[in-house]
């Protein structure tokens, strides 16, 4: 029975190791999504900010709709990686934009895999649940380049996030997250891989 981990080794080694080659590039393993209210098991940081959520033969669908809701608010595009059990409901269930990809044994047990459906881009990201993914300090650093001063910055976490929505462009939220995310030292939460510019190292997630 093929499990999470060996479809997400797989899945860095045949999909997403060219990824990580280019420097304007982050793939990172379980990222927290809307403060930890969901996590997605790898995202990809180019661009847009690309989900794969790995559904294997050891797993059930029982979490898919509460997913769905998080990834559907925070994510630009996103893929579901299924075993072939998987395959037909998540296809039903998820929406047109989500791609599905279904990962299945090979002759000598390795994973394969066929693209069933191409992710396309997200019709309801949220700029502001996506803005939730920098920490408070650096959510009021950038808001300060915008010309608001530090004084008006003291609020709740979620004013600051709506006041990102508001004055910041989905590009400019991700080019943030993006470098503030080079820049951190110790996510705190629990270890994951973060990989760009050729360069793969442990750290702890927020």
């Amino acid at each position: 029975m093929h499990k999470d981990h060996h479809i997400r080794n797989a899945l860095h080694s045949k999909k997403l190791s060219h990824l990580k080659q280019c420097r304007d590039t982050l793939v990172i393993d379980e990222l927290g999504l809307s403060h930890a209210r969901s996590r997605i098991d790898i995202a990809v940081l180019n661009g847009t900010l690309h989900g794969y959520e790995i559904k294997s033969e050891a797993d059930n669908l029982d979490r898919f709709e509460l997913q769905l809701q998080t990834y559907s608010q925070a994510l630009g595009r996103l893929t579901f990686v299924c075993a072939t059990k998987h395959v037909q409901t998540v296809l039903e269930h998820a929406p047109n934009w989500c791609g599905v990809m279904e990962a299945r044994r090979g002759a000598r047990g390795a994973v394969l895999f066929s693209t069933l459906r191409r992710a396309s881009s997200n019709p309801h990201l949220d700029t502001e649940v996506l803005a939730r993914l920098l920490w408070r300090d650096e959510a009021v650093k950038l808001l300060i380049t915008k010309g608001i001063p530090a004084s008006g910055l003291r609020g709740p976490r979620r004013e600051l996030y709506t006041l990102i929505s508001d004055v910041c462009s989905k590009n400019e939220i991700l080019s943030e997250i993006k470098m503030a995310m080079r820049q951190r030292e110790n996510w705190r939460d629990r270890p994951v891989r973060l990989s760009y510019d050729d360069l793969s190292l442990h750290v702890s997630s927020a």
